[in-house]
């Protein structure tokens, strides 16, 4: 009979990792791309070494790049492929439910995990990105794990694996960084807490792993720091309030839907997870295993809030490289108060909010009008035209899809992005003014997307064609004028 249950469950489990895995898939066959996309597909094109040298001047570590790099030496430039290794790395992370969480926690907390792990809305949406999201939450993950089995078997085999998973997290993503130095940190008190019982020899190989993490991880130290004093300067990100908060509340079930009824049910779930918290506090041994990887994820929050007064890092996207903490609270505090009817609520939802985030990616990644500009493009660019933009959005989608002609990004605002956006080289090159990119130019000049240029001021070149393309992917729109000289 045992045997029986037990083999239904794992039945479940695989249908449930199977199902996940086929709705991550529908969307995904596709080959649009936007703009932090483009930056992955072009970097991968150079060598590792210049994935580092070029990966040093942009605001992520490189890990991932190294990976991708793989995929493209196997595939060659494959945006299908690329997306598909990103699946990947989610239906990994909800094997680890059936394989190591099932395992440690008991089968309901591992079902739950993988659940959660297959169908947030967020997940579905970050698994199909060409980026370090679905693996780095995989790898954090596998470090909370180990870190876990290593306070429970005091071994040398979970040490070692902690410390690979934790120094592979820090090359991933700096949220992932700031995740490893707080478990750290922590790991370090408890053993010093606990050292008599550890032993000597134990104490000792830890301090060594410890000490390998800083090793490994110093060639990237610099580059880091100098990366983080730049990063608010000269970039993108915003902070505004109350909105970050909502936004942080309703991240892991909002994906490409409304934000009302997430929030409504992010703070209804963080409620309900939090009286159960109340009602088993006395048990202090038995909720610290839900409530420390809770704490964690928070306190990453907190410290990258802090950050922001300095320079504004706190983003709702990067939080999904940490939320294998989050899901495995959510699953554990679950199982801990067995209420079929709760759970039972809380999944469908979860299922509705994932079906309904597929149908939209599923029309949004299909739509026909998300091809359209750059088939026009290689349909009418001749061998000695070039293109020129000084909207990077769009223009690194173009640097990255059309390989024929040599381009131009019209850096008027002087931004300090030359280094960095060599990822894009060697079809796209930097220059300050218009005037710059027109004496390389042979023949016409396409200009996307450059709405700070006068083109009446430019009485050298005449518009012989304007048209306007606007995709229902990410929603970008390219503005594209020909241009010829005047004879």
């Amino acid at each position: 009979m045992k045997e029986k249950i037990l083999k239904k469950e794992n039945i479940i489990h695989i249908a449930i990792i199977i199902i996940g895995a086929i709705l991550l898939l529908i969307p995904a066959f596709h080959s649009n791309i936007w703009f932090d996309e483009a930056y992955s597909v072009g970097i991968v094109e150079h060598s590792f070494s210049e994935i580092w040298t070029i990966g040093s001047h942009d605001v992520h570590p490189i890990l991932y790049y190294w990976m991708l790099k793989i995929v493209n030496i196997i595939f060659g430039t494959n945006i299908i492929a690329y997306r598909l290794f990103s699946v990947l790395g989610i239906v990994v992370l909800g094997i680890l439910g059936l394989t190591h969480i099932k395992k440690d926690f008991g089968t309901k907390t591992g079902l739950l995990f993988t659940f959660f792990s297959m169908f947030l809305p967020a997940i579905l949406n970050y698994a199909l990105e060409i980026r370090m999201y679905s693996w780095t939450i995989t790898f954090v993950t596998l470090m909370a794990i180990y870190l876990y089995r290593f306070i429970k078997h005091k071994d040398l085999k979970n040490l070692i694996l902690f410390g690979i998973f934790s120094v592979t997290s820090c090359y991933m993503h700096y949220y992932a960084l700031v995740c490893a130095g707080i478990t750290n940190l922590g790991l370090i008190i408890y053993v010093i807490k606990n050292r008599k019982e550890l032993g000597k020899n134990l104490l000792t190989k830890f301090f060594i792993v410890e000490a390998m993490q800083v090793l490994i991880y110093t060639p990237w130290l610099i580059v880091f720091i100098r990366q983080m004093m730049g990063v608010g300067g000269g970039f993108w990100i915003t902070i505004q309030f109350p909105q970050i908060l909502i936004d942080i509340i309703n991240f892991q079930f909002k994906g490409n839907l409304q934000e009302t009824v997430p929030t409504i049910f992010a703070t209804l779930l963080a409620i309900y997870i939090a009286c159960i918290i109340i009602k088993n506090i006395k048990n202090k041994e038995d909720i610290k295993l839900g409530i420390i990887p809770l704490v964690i994820y928070v306190i990453v929050i907190i410290a990258m809030a802090i950050f922001s007064i300095i320079s504004p890092i706190l983003y709702p996207r990067y939080l999904f490289t940490i939320t294998g903490l989050l899901i495995f609270a959510i699953s554990y505090f679950l199982v801990k108060e067995d209420n079929k009817f709760a759970i039972g609520i809380i999944c469908g939802v979860v299922m509705v909010f994932a079906l309904m985030n597929s149908i939209s990616l599923k029309e949004e990644n299909y739509d026909q009008s998300n091809n359209k500009a750059i088939e026009y493009l290689k349909e009418e660019l001749q061998p000695n035209d070039i293109i020129v933009y000084s909207g990077i959005n769009e223009g690194g989608v173009v640097a990255a899809l059309v390989d024929t002609n040599k381009q131009y990004f019209l850096n008027v605002e002087n931004w300090g992005i030359e280094e960095a956006y060599k990822a894009f080289a060697p079809q796209m090159g930097v220059v300050n003014n218009f005037e710059e990119a027109a004496q390389k130019a042979n023949g016409r000049i396409f200009v996307v997307n450059s709405d700070n240029l006068d083109l009446e001021e430019n009485v050298q070149y005449k518009v012989v064609s304007d048209e306007k393309f606007e995709t229902r992917f990410k929603g970008y729109t390219y503005q594209i004028r020909i241009l010829e000289k005047v004879q």
